[in-house]
Order: C-alpha cells, then sequence, then structure tokens
C-alpha cells in the first residue's frame, strides 16, 4: 500500500515506455541475483554441482576457482599460507571487477542488496523520509577495522558477521543454524535500512561495498548520461540511485566542460537510472565516449557514428 500523494519514481518511464523496458535492468539484475544462488544450490538440492562452495571461494565446473579478494587479503594479513588456487581465484575476480565495475558486484551479484532494495522501495512508499545521517566515508573507516581485526587476531574474523557471507551460507547449506543466522542478519539490515537509515547499509556502511568501489575506479563499463540535454529535471534518478551523489557531475556537467560520463567509484551500475528515465537520458556505454557535448544523440546508431571521444 502507498500512502496518496507521495511520488513514485518511474511512473512516468512506464508510461513513455511500458512496464517491462522501465524496469529491464531491474530484472536483469534480480535474474543475475537468482542465478548466482542457484548455482550453489543445484549440487545440494538435485546432485548436479555446477559451483562448490560459497560466493567467499569457490570450484565452478571442478576447474574454475573464483576467490573473494576481500577473503584473501584478510587471509594473508592474519598470516595464513593461502593456496595458489586461491590466489588463482582471486586474481580472476580482481580482473573482472577492474573491467566491469567493482560494485557491480553489490547490484548484480550480493544477495543483500535484493533486501536492501525492498527495504528502500518501502521506503518511497511508505513516504518515510527522514533518518539517521551517515557519512559514506565510514565504510572505509570499517573496511579498515576489518583489515586490523584480521591482522591483529590472525583470524578471517569478519567473515563470521559478513551479512553477505551470513546469508549466502545459510542459503546454501540449508542447516537450521544456518538458515537461522541468515535470517537474522537479514532482518536485522533491512530493519537499518527501513527504520534507521535510507540506504544505510550499502552505501554508508558496508566494507565489502567500499572494497570493491576501490578496485574497480578505472573499470571500463559505465554509465553515461549521453543525451543529458534532454533532462526534464524530473530528480526520478536521483529518487532510485543508491548513490545519488554519482550522478550530478554527469548530467549537470556540461555546462563546466565535464562529459557525460559518471566516473565515480562509487556507481553500482545497476542501471535504475536508464530505467525511470523517460527521456532515455542515460544508458551503458564506457569510459573512453567522455566528450564534454549536451547535445543529445537521439539514437544508439548516431551516438556509435559521433568521432571518438578523449580517454577520460
Amino acid at each position: 500500500m502507498s500512502r496518496p500523494g507521495i511520488h513514485h519514481p518511474g511512473a512516468s518511464a512506464v508510461a513513455a515506455k511500458g512496464w517491462v523496458q522501465a524496469n529491464k535492468w531491474l530484472l536483469a539484475r534480480r535474474l543475475s541475483q537468482a542465478l548466482v544462488v542457484a548455482v550453489f544450490l543445484t549440487g545440494p538440492l538435485w546432485g548436479v554441482w555446477i559451483a562448490k562452495g560459497t560466493l567467499a571461494s569457490s570450484l565452478t565446473l571442478g576447474i574454475l576457482p573464483l576467490t573473494d579478494p576481500l577473503m584473501v587479503l584478510q587471509g594473508l594479513l592474519a598470516g595464513h599460507l593461502m593456496t595458489a588456487t586461491a590466489l588463482l581465484g582471486a586474481a580472476i575476480v580482481l580482473g573482472f571487477y577492474v573491467l566491469v565495475g567493482g560494485r557491480v558486484y553489490c547490484s548484480w551479484v550480493c544477495p543483500v542488496n535484493a533486501v536492501t532494495d525492498l527495504a528502500h522501495w518501502l521506503r518511497l512508499r511508505l513516504g518515510i523520509e527522514k533518518g539517521l545521517n551517515l557519512n559514506r566515508d565510514t565504510r572505509f573507516w570499517l573496511l579498515g577495522g576489518v583489515l586490523v581485526a584480521a591482522a591483529a587476531t590472525g583470524t578471517i574474523a569478519w567473515e563470521a558477521i559478513n551479512p553477505v557471507t551470513v546469508l549466502h551460507r545459510g542459503l546454501v547449506t540449508g542447516s537450521i543454524l544456518g538458515l537461522g543466522s541468515a535470517a537474522l542478519v537479514t532482518a536485522a539490515v533491512f530493519l537499518f535500512d527501513l527504520g534507521v537509515a535510507a540506504r544505510g547499509w550499502c552505501t554508508h556502511l558496508c566494507p565489502v561495498g567500499a572494497f570493491y568501489g576501490l578496485i574497480g575506479r578505472a573499470a571500463v563499463l559505465r554509465v553515461t548520461a549521453v543525451d543529458r540535454a534532454a533532462c526534464d529535471d524530473c530528480m526520478d534518478c536521483f529518487s532510485v540511485c543508491p548513490e545519488r551523489h554519482v550522478i550530478a557531475p554527469a548530467l549537470r556537467g556540461a555546462a563546466k566542460g565535464v562529459g557525460p560520463v559518471i566516473l565515480s567509484a562509487d556507481c553500482t551500475n545497476c542501471g535504475r537510472c536508464i530505467d525511470v528515465c523517460s527521456k532515455t537520458v542515460f544508458r551503458f556505454g564506457t569510459r573512453f565516449r567522455n566528450a564534454p557535448t549536451d547535445a543529445p544523440t537521439g539514437s544508439a546508431e548516431a551516438d556509435a557514428a559521433a568521432p571518438p571521444a578523449k580517454v577520460a
């Protein structure tokens, strides 16, 4: 149920493009997150082992190691001897997120993201505007604390309480204890985001998101406000963006000679700004097409025919 008079971001996009087109990247993300969990569940449920392990460390199809580089870093600081397989898995993951953007992990892989998105959706529907103001840099302090704790205790202490690890492990193992822990952690994050601080966990506190943001600072894949001259100032993109401060430089920067590509490492490449914009201001592109122009292209074909821009 929604409160009368509350603006619903994306309503104009639904009217202009239809519901599916106005939610296509959101639907794609939910499918991606569900598939990530599903590939780990096929083994325990049906004996078809696509991936063994968890998001922290896994072996896919019996040959592809994938390891959370933050976990490996904690292990090294704790003085643990990491196997060659673990180091290779971390290198593969690092390479992928350096290319596509580290915080793609947050919006396309992390199962906690669906929980925090639901909390934010409810905040908008219920008209909950006020909340605790947190500093975004807090997550970097917490990241530093995670690494210090590993070095000081000789353990990968964070993984015992990491909401991502706890939730994913609970889903994969299916044990009563695991599911109970997952439920408690999920409820805590949900209630915190709903009643205490808007986008509190992912945007302000999560050290995992802070780490992946750091490793994706020079990523090639970016959201670009390529048709920013068509913007009608509806503010829907700001309403749905989990890191709304990343939008303004690209969207409003034409007068200052700033290109239309969102270059901030905080951007999660979630695509919601693309979804909810009825004027098709945003689209996915690369960091290299960043000429400071605000002339609308009108089509992907026209954009492709434009002269190459300088590398940012």
